[in-house]
Parts: C-alpha cells; sequence; structure tokens
C-alpha cells in the first residue's frame, strides 16, 4: 500500500494558478484492473484506489503517511514557466508571424 504525493498541475483549461498549491496524497495501484466480460468496463475490487487526499502542503502530507506508516514516494513540484506577452506586440511593424484575423 505505497502512496505516491505530488503537486497537481494545473488544467490547460485554466490561465490562473487555482488549485495548485495544494499536494495531493494518492495510493499506486496494488492489483491490475479486469475488463467485465458483460459491459467492457474496467473495475478493479481495490477501494484505496478511489481515495485521493488533498493537504495544504507537502510536509502535512508527509506526516500523515508517516503516522499511519504508509511508505510514500514525494514527487517534486512542478516547475511553471512564465511566458510574458504583451497585446501591443500583436501589432508590432516587424513582426515576423502575420497578423491574421
Amino acid at each position: 500500500m505505497a502512496a505516491r504525493i505530488f503537486s497537481p498541475a494545473r488544467s490547460q483549461m485554466q490561465s490562473g494558478r487555482g488549485k495548485t498549491k495544494n499536494w495531493v496524497l494518492e495510493f499506486e495501484p496494488q492489483a491490475r484492473r479486469s475488463a467485465d466480460p458483460l459491459m467492457g468496463w474496467t473495475s478493479s475490487a481495490e477501494t484505496l484506489q478511489q481515495v485521493r487526499l488533498h493537504f495544504e502542503s507537502a510536509e502535512q502530507a508527509i506526516a500523515y503517511a508517516e503516522k499511519h506508516g504508509i511508505p510514500y514516494e514525494l514527487a517534486p513540484e512542478p516547475k511553471t514557466r512564465q511566458v510574458i506577452k504583451s497585446y501591443s506586440d500583436n501589432f508590432k511593424y516587424g513582426r515576423k508571424e502575420l497578423w491574421t484575423h
């Protein structure tokens, strides 16, 4: 019953940094998923795959895992790359790409 502690990356649909400061403790799957012969849905008898615990910091998640004796793997926080864009660059004289609209 190993766990993985990570900070989730932001969704591609969001421009802000909402919900990226939290840390998640998620249990690694112990058994393979199997396909249901009638419907073809994948399922598993393991219920820990459905558990996701949210914490405000990595230290809180590590303390929880150590308190309950859960072996864990800490994933590094994803690096964010900030691209600074200026609206006026769309109309610059020496622009390399064509302006389309």
